[in-house]
């Protein structure tokens, strides 16, 4: 009987090391993932990076306004100036007009006759 447990407490210890052995690799599967994915986003940081730098150096006021003055004859475009903004009291907003709200008097009577007897 004892030899049996021996046997089984031996089995059990050698499946528990099978287990232990293959989460080990599974755990460092999962942290190699992490690294790479991280890696990943620090490359895709630069890269949105360098996009918003050049988009900053492709919109200076400068830049465009040479553009403007070199395309003027093609796109007819003049520059903004303050003149050329109103002020909100300039806007003209849309008036709608609410209906009316009517409650027929015999609706209003039936409804009040009804909170009547629930008082009572």
């Amino acid at each position: 009987m004892r030899s049996l447990f021996y046997v089984l407490t031996a089995l059990a210890v050698m499946g528990l090391a099978v287990w232990a052995y293959r989460e080990n690799y599974r755990t460092q599967q999962a942290i190699a993932e992490v690294e790479d994915l991280h890696r990943d986003i620090g490359v895709l940081r630069e890269k949105l990076a360098v996009l918003n730098a050049e988009w900053a150096y492709l919109n200076r006021p400068d830049r465009l306004m040479a553009l403007a003055e070199i395309n003027f004859d093609r796109l007819g475009l003049m520059p903004l100036a303050p003149e050329q903004f109103g002020n909100l009291d300039q806007v003209a907003y849309p008036v709608y007009e609410l209906p009316e709200i009517v409650i027929p008097e015999d609706f209003l009577g039936s409804l009040l006759a009804e909170e009547g007897e629930g008082l009572q």
